[in-house]
């Protein structure tokens, strides 16, 4: 009986099984068969050959002499040898090459220099390590700043919880929630925007450091476990200016950490434009902190409880002439409500936000649709600029339609107009001969409002990139997204140094930079002596340069035309604010690195589907 295979070249193989076959049988079989193979085997290779040709007693020999054994494979040992050895001396080769290169040395291209933002982005971030009150981390980085207000809250018998914490607002020691809750919002907008310009600055850790000190500050002010309030601690500190000579943060001049006079907290009851702002503060830092997510969501919970507020109790926090009024009066609360409403929609995807900053009657207060002589101004009292921005940025990338568009497309628009208004063509607003926009109108304190701008104008230009959109119309003419970079770059150049009195207005960048800072921590000296309230005024009304240098402080500015003291005294020129670093800061970050644009998506990270899914097809049809 016998089976037949195939062999490896397809033909057919026969391997007989009888048992009586023996082997002279099997030599002469053998036999027979090269004699029917020999044309066949002609056109084989001398492999194929040997191995099919071979007699069984010198298959052995003749492969251990041309062959190796690689246990599945058979291969020559010629080619196996030159193989091998090919092998090694490729190994040798590439061996000698890497030692060659890594001995020789090189000369890399050096990374370029970081520019004049990134560098004054550092120094603009450490103003407030500087405002710190309450207990300084160890790592705060400013050697002559130290614990203060560590009573704050407490000392205060009417009010009688801790209120530990927080920044001071300016060159005082007073606690302003209003502006304060600005600043935090625009530093978390910025870091939205632009967490991975942050990163590559090296600056994103300190930034959301920042943040979180000022938004645990805030969770402090109010009853931020309850869904509903009735009040909000708005002050620590009294900064009355009637001439009067009762010790406080204005009468006295004293380091922070020497405070002994009394720090009154100011609550307010109705005071829907504080409470909105500070909806919006906690409502942006939630979207900072979106990872955290039981932080994320205490945050959350505190701006829903602080909106409910801001709408269930009508009022302006500085009505009746309370003392925050002569420092930072709000005039309206209608720009809050859009503003604090677009935030709130982004940090909960709660289309009611949505449905009230979009509210036509609501934008008609705060003055849409009117274009007032502070149209255009972006500040700590007026928001409505910011807002509009914020909600162009909504339609540019989500486009939610119906019931939104109509009121989304005039806000857009607005934008538009706004953004014209800041170009050097435009009248809109003036100029001074060096540069310097002047939307606080020829008032004194002008950078605040001019590094706001910036900011908005560098912005909007990465939202219309983002979105393809090569620029804008302003009436006839249209814009390239570059001429908004270039009005955002002049503004912080100007600051930066490049302006008539060739100085620097932020502290510690460039050569040349104010000394005589309105600032009590920056010009009494850590000596180990206590100066009391009228013992620092030495230091106040000295001529001698500020012996702690505020390193980052954007002072108050130079006037309309391009003038500036550096007067101590005088806090319209050297005077720096919390509110005002937080635009700088904003604008650094969106001008610094090479390349540009924002994070598209992370804004809209607790924002559902605009629209409904599908519902699913209709079952086949049957008759």
């Amino acid at each position: 009986m016998s089976m037949y295979g195939r062999d490896p070249w397809g033909g057919p193989l026969e391997i007989s099984h009888a048992d009586s076959a023996t082997d002279d049988d099997r030599s002469r079989n053998l036999d027979s068969d090269r004699a029917a193979m020999s044309t066949t085997s002609r056109q084989l290779d001398e492999t194929q050959q040997s191995w099919l040709l071979a007699a069984p007693g010198d298959q052995g020999t003749k492969k251990k002499n041309k062959y190796v054994d690689l246990g599945c494979l058979i291969v020559s040992r010629k080619l196996f040898l030159w193989t091998v050895g090919t092998v090694v001396a490729t190994a040798v080769l590439a061996g000698f090459i890497t030692l060659i290169v890594k001995t020789i040395p090189r000369h890399h291209r050096p990374r370029p220099p970081p520019d004049n933002y990134t560098l004054a982005l550092h120094k603009a971030l450490m103003f407030f390590n500087a405002q710190r009150s309450g207990p300084i981390p160890k790592h705060n980085n400013v050697s002559w700043r130290g614990n203060s207000g560590m009573r704050d809250g407490l000392s205060d018998p009417s009010y009688g919880k801790s209120l530990v914490g927080g920044y001071y607002d300016a060159g005082d020691a007073i606690k302003f929630n209003f502006p304060a809750s600005f600043a935090m919002t625009m530093l978390s907008w910025s870091v939205i925007e632009y967490s991975a310009k942050y990163e590559a600055a090296g600056e994103l850790g300190h930034v959301k450091e920042i943040i979180k000190w000022g938004a645990d500050y805030l969770l402090k002010t109010f009853n931020a476990s309850a869904d509903t309030i009735d009040r909000i601690a708005a002050q620590v500190g009294e900064g009355d200016t009637s001439g009067g000579t009762t010790p406080n943060d204005h009468y006295c001049w004293m380091r922070p950490e020497d405070m002994d006079y009394p720090r009154p907290v100011y609550e307010c009851h109705s005071c829907s434009d504080l409470a909105a702002e500070m909806a919006a503060a906690l409502a942006a830092a939630s979207i900072v902190f979106k990872d955290s997510k039981t932080y994320s969501k205490k945050l959350v919970h505190g701006a829903t409880t602080l909106f409910k507020f801001s709408r269930d109790q009508r009022g302006r926090y500085t009505s009746g002439g309370s003392d925050a009024s002569f420092f930072y009066n709000s005039t309206s609360y209608w720009d809050e409500f859009v503003w604090g409403g677009a935030w709130m929609y982004l940090a909960t995807g709660n289309a009611t936000y949505l449905k009230l900053a979009t509210h036509p009657t609501l934008a008609k207060h705060a003055g849409a649709f009117w274009g007032g002589p502070d149209y255009g101004v972006f500040s700590w009292d007026n928001k409505l600029t910011g807002a509009q921005v914020l909600l162009s940025r909504l339609r540019l990338f989500l486009s939610p339609g119906y019931p939104y568009e109509e009121i989304l497309r005039t806000f857009h628009n607005q934008t538009g107009i706004i953004m014209c208004s800041y170009l050097p063509v435009f009248t809109t607003f003036n100029r001074t001969r060096g540069g310097l926009i002047q939307l606080n109108h020829g008032r004194p304190q002008p950078l605040q409002y001019a590094v706001n701008a910036a900011f908005l104008a560098a912005i909007y230009s990465d939202y219309l990139e983002a979105a393809d959109t090569p620029g804008w119309y302003c009436g006839p003419n249209f814009f390239s997204t570059g001429v908004l970079r270039d009005f955002a770059r002049t503004q912080i150049d100007y600051i930066l140094g490049k302006n008539p009195q060739k100085m620097s207005y932020v502290v510690g960048f460039g050569a040349r930079y104010p000394k005589h800072v309105h600032h009590r921590g920056a010009s009494i000296p850590k000596n180990g002596v206590k100066y009391n309230c009228k013992g620092g005024w030495k230091w106040r009304d000295t001529k001698k340069p500020n012996p702690n240098t505020i390193v980052g402080a954007m002072v108050a500015g130079p006037d309309r035309h391009d003038g500036f003291r550096d007067v101590r005294t005088n806090y319209n020129y050297t005077e720096p604010t919390i509110a005002g670093n937080a635009g700088l800061v904003a604008a650094l970050v969106a001008l610094s690195g090479e390349g540009n644009g924002v994070d598209k998506n992370t804004i809209f990270s607790a924002v559902p589907p605009m629209f409904p899914t599908p519902p699913p097809p209709p079952a086949p049809w049957k008759p």
